[in-house]
Order: C-alpha cells, then structure tokens, then sequence
C-alpha cells in the first residue's frame, strides 16, 4: 500500500508496501548541543512487543489522565502495531496488540473524544482488509465501529477521525472512493460517523480537484472542515479543501511546484489569528525542500518560509502546532546539522529557528506531527534511530520531549457550548482548584481528579479565554471558547 507519489529524501526513505518499510542510510554520529532541552523518554524495542517506527500520521492525544497516547503501525506481540500509553515521567505500556483480529497496521494515531475514549483508524484488516475505524478504552478495550470496504467509502485510512462540535466524526481515506486514480484503487474519501454508528461518505476526490488526502481534517471555528491532498490539483501536487460537514468541496489552493511547493502531508492547524498553517514535503525536481505556508479561510496562500535542505531540515512530513507562546512548532524529516532531521520554530514574524538536530543515536526521521501536553512541554516521536535492540534490522525510533520554557495551561474539550453544556479541562494540579472563568464570568465547576475537572458554561459568558483557579496559581486556556447562541 502506497501513496501515489514516493517523495526522495536525502538521507533516509520510508516507504510503505502492505506492512514493509523499506529504510535507505542513516549516518551515525554524536548528538548537538542546543539551548532547549530536548529528552527522550523512550526507545522504541527496549523490550520484546514495544511498539516500533511510529510513521504518519500517528497523532499523539492526551488524556484525562494526562498521559499521553497513540498507535504505532508495526511491533507489538503480532507485529501488526499496537496501541500505547506513555506518562510525562516515561513509563510506557502497551494496551492493545492488534492481530488481525480488530483491524491491523494502525499508523493513524489517536484522537479524545467527550466520552473518554481515543478514536483511531487501522490501515488493513477487517472483512475486506480495507481497514476500519475504532475506538479503545484508556485501559485498552478496542471495539471496531466501522469496516472500510475498498469501494465509495474509501479504503486504507491513515489518520484518525476528529469529533467535531456537532458531535459526530469525520475523517479521510486516501485510497477507494472514484476510481480515477491510483490505478483503479481511488483517489480517497472523506467521511462522517455519528455517534449512533451510521457512517456516511461525504466526499469522493477526482483527480483534477485534489486526490490521496493523507493526514486528519480539521474544524474551523467557521464549522467547516479544512484539509490537504497529496496529489491531484491543477499541477498534480496537491491541493487544500475546505468541505461542509453537508458535503460541499471547495478547493482553496492549488499547489504549484515551481512557487510555493508539492505534497502538502502533515494536517493543517487553524492559528490563533482564523488562518491555517501547514507544510509541503518538497517542491519542482528538488530545489525546493519543503516550504511552511499560511492560508486564509478563503484560499490565500501565502509562503512563510522554504527550508534550505540542509541546516533548516530537509522535507518536512509533519504539520505544526502553535503553542501557547504563539510560535509554530514543526519537524523536518531529514536535513539538519547530521542528515537526520531537525525541530524547527517559526515565529509570527516569520523568525525561523533551528532547535533540535536529530543525530540517529536520540532519534532520526521524525514523521509525526509535535502536541504540547498541558505540563507546557512539547511531545514527539521519531520513526528511526534510538537504541532499541527488539527491531529486527530496522532502527526503531523514540518517543521524545522539548523543553522550550513555557508553563501549564489547561485545554477544553470541546472548545465551543452553549449556556449549560458541561465542558472537561485537561490539566494539572487542579485538585484544590476554587474557581473557573468562562473570559470572566464566574461558573460552576466538579474537580474529577488532579488532572480533570468540569464546568457548566455560565450565563452570561462570552466567547474568550477560560481559566482555572489553584492554590498553585491560574492557569489560562489555550484557545479562546467559543460560546454558542
């Protein structure tokens, strides 16, 4: 199972064909000295059954509890992937091995749902080995919600579907769907799932309009949804869309290779400012490394800076992630000061910052896309280098921290209600907590645990900020909450 296109690093390649990753040359060398901290929690085949090579897109999702969790597409007991819980302090536990039996090669990653539980997609398996979509308990229980059949509902997914604010899911597939591409195998969906279980295709990609959409939608704060395409498009190099959750595409920009890039993978993030951000991998016959783009709501796009292939990094798989600091946070997947990949800051002013060079022996090739955890730290994964021993002849990668000096905050799930909904925060040292702010208006809040909590949108809130009272002072959200009326 590939992508239509197989994109050439300079250093490594990772290529999909069913559940073979084919990796080329790595150089092992010494590790730099950056000024963040940079810290690896794990490698990956410390021990038999570790999950191993975490590739796209793999979301990285924290949980009530505050660990985080995500999937991997190969190891575990079976070597068809596993899912897997790590804490802050990296104590890592394998909670499910797939084996066919629920689905195979989960390499989507997951996403927190209202209920407490993770959704993710697997790649493979199911009655026609087209994949499925799932959902797992924090303990580990996975129930199969929907099996991809290959045909107009799409086949192969590789990201996890988002809960949007109505409620249901909606994700992609790269592959199944209108027959023109691929060779007969489709040019991709993007779907609905309800909580009730009734699944709906909402959109079957043609060539011209944009095909093969690797990675997760995103929801506007406008509603609608908002993703890339690897291929298709007026130029073949992919395009970004903007879908109603009523079915209604709309291309916003074509990618064109010779200005501002090719193969848009990682998934867009929506800033604070209404824009979208993201990334291409590469651009016309190598000269272009990958660039970081801006685009509008209504489909300006703007290139905010094209990596170098060599200091800056060198082809950038991943998306980014505005932290609380305002800057954007990506990974380039090759590149930098060893020809292992790079973590890179870019500012709103478009300051662009190398601050981390991967050096095989702490991690190469990072894929996934970085999260900040509530602790204010940002959490990542490499899909080669590290020092686990249980991986065969390939490399098995580490899940990894940065330190860039910011502090805790807390994040809403969702971050839009109306007057009386109940809204959970993710954060940290909230038992003791005294009061909660919806931009200023007092409500009514339940302390779950030192890590959760809930509150009931008061009347009288406004869209703003929210924020959480402790002994150990206020912590801020993230993102503005939208009220509803």
């Amino acid at each position: 199972m590939k992508y239509k296109k197989a994109i050439t690093l300079s250093r490594a390649q990772l290529f999909r064909a069913g559940a073979v990753l084919v990796i080329t040359t790595l150089l092992l060398v010494a590790a730099a000295a950056t000024a963040q901290t940079y810290t690896v929690l794990y490698n990956f085949g410390t021990n038999i059954g570790d999950p191993l090579n975490p590739q796209l897109s793999d979301v990285i999702a924290q949980g009530r509890d505050g660990s985080l969790y995500s999937t991997t597409f190969s190891g575990g007991a079976h070597g068809l992937g596993t899912v897997f819980d790590i804490t802050p302090a990296a104590t890592l536990t394998v909670l499910y091995d797939f084996d066919g039996t629920l689905g195979e090669l989960p390499n989507s990653g997951l996403t927190l749902a209202t209920d407490g539980k993770f959704y993710g997609t697997t790649a493979a398996g199911g009655p026609s080995n087209a994949g499925t979509i799932f959902n797992t308990t924090p303990s580990g229980k996975v129930t199969v919600l929907y099996n991809f059949t290959g045909g107009s509902n799409g086949s192969f997914p590789s990201a996890p579907p988002i809960q949007g604010a109505d409620g249901s899911f909606y994700g992609t597939t790269p592959y199944g769907g209108h027959k023109t591409c691929n060779g007969g195998g489709g040019c991709g969906t993007v779907y609905k799932l309800t909580r009730s279980g009734q699944f709906t295709t909402l959109h079957q990609f043609q060539s011209k309009e944009g095909a093969v959409p690797p990675g997760p939608v995103v929801e506007g704060t406008d509603g609608n949804l908002y993703g890339t395409t690897v291929g298709g498009g007026t130029y073949n190099a992919g395009v970004v869309f903007k879908l109603t959750t009523a079915g209604k595409y709309t291309v916003l920009h074509n990618f064109d290779p010779y200005s501002d890039g090719k193969d848009p993978v990682g998934p867009l993030v929506q800033g604070s400012d209404g824009n979208f951000y993201g990334t291409t991998v590469a651009g016309r016959d190598g000269q272009i490394r990958g660039v970081v783009f801006k685009i509008t709501p209504a489909g300006s796009l703007t290139v905010l800076h094209r990596l170098n292939g060599t200091t800056d990094g060198d082809n950038p798989y991943s998306g980014l992630v505005q932290a609380t600091d305002g800057n954007f946070y990506g990974t380039a997947s090759a590149g930098g000061t060893f020809g292992s990949g790079t973590i890179f800051r870019l500012s709103p002013k478009r300051t662009f910052t190398v601050l981390h060079n991967f050096d095989n022996t702490t991690g190469a090739y990072p894929q996934i896309t970085l999260m900040q955890h509530t602790n204010g730290l940002l959490y990542g994964e490499t899909a080669l280098g590290g020092t686990g021993t249980h991986c065969g002849s390939i490399p098995c990668g580490v899940f990894y921290s940065l330190n860039v000096g910011l502090g805790p905050f807390v994040t809403l799930l969702p971050y839009s209600g109306k007057v009386g909904n109940t809204i959970e925060f993710l954060g940290q040292g909230l038992t003791g907590a005294t009061a909660v702010s919806f931009n200023g208006t007092g409500a009514p809040f339940k302390v779950v645990s030192d890590t959760l909590l809930t509150a009931t949108v008061p009347g009288g809130a406004t869209t703003g900020f929210v924020t959480v009272t402790t002994p150990d002072g206020t912590f801020t959200s993230n993102k503005k909450f939208r009220v509803k009326r």
